[in-house]
């Protein structure tokens, strides 16, 4: 992907589509320096798409920095990586910061009822919460949703199939999540 990239880069560069990448300076520049620039950023990455991605972004940055058609400077590059890669870390964990904070100062109500039927309602929304994503997912958009199983195939790229099944077993799982509390 990245010597994809910096290829077009070269063409763009040069202006001309004839120009053999394997002859540029930057298809040797990318093959004595990518698997290096790759391996830094997996050390500092959390996963390997990031990695590859704080490779791209480093590079184009760099090159940009310097408004010149050569390769930029390897340690530029490195250092473009490292910061980009602090960036993304606090980002990312800022997200989850957010995400955990709102999670607990606003938990989401399934059911919108009177004040006789709070307890009952919060028991069902543990019942909710504790079943399996698939299931909980499906049972949400059929009964809350409103959604026919088409439609929630659509919506989680599943089978039509798939989705009636998962709407059964979820339905069997509420039932047995629910059978002390409710007749």
């Amino acid at each position: 992907m990245l010597s994809a990239t910096l290829n077009n880069c070269n063409r763009v560069k040069s202006g001309s589509d004839n120009e053999e990448p394997a002859d540029s300076e930057w298809q040797q520049w990318v093959e004595k320096n990518a698997p290096r620039l790759l391996l830094f950023a997996r050390y500092h990455a959390r996963c390997e798409a990031d990695a590859q991605d704080l490779v791209q972004e480093a590079v184009v940055e760099a090159w940009g920095r310097r408004r010149q058609p050569a390769p930029p400077p390897v340690a530029l590059v490195f250092s473009t990586i490292r910061r980009r890669a602090i960036d993304l870390a606090r980002s990312d964990d800022s997200r989850a910061l957010r995400e955990t904070r709102a999670a607990r100062e606003t938990s989401p109500l399934w059911f919108d009822s009177g004040l006789e039927d709070r307890e009952r309602d919060r028991l069902l929304q543990e019942a909710m919460n504790k079943m399996v994503d698939i299931y909980r997912d499906v049972v949400t958009l059929k009964v809350w949703g409103e959604l026919t199983f088409a439609e929630i195939s659509e919506a989680l790229d599943i089978p039509v199939n798939t989705a009636a099944s998962r709407y059964r077993y979820g339905l069997a799982e509420l039932r047995r999540l629910t059978k002390d509390i409710l007749p």
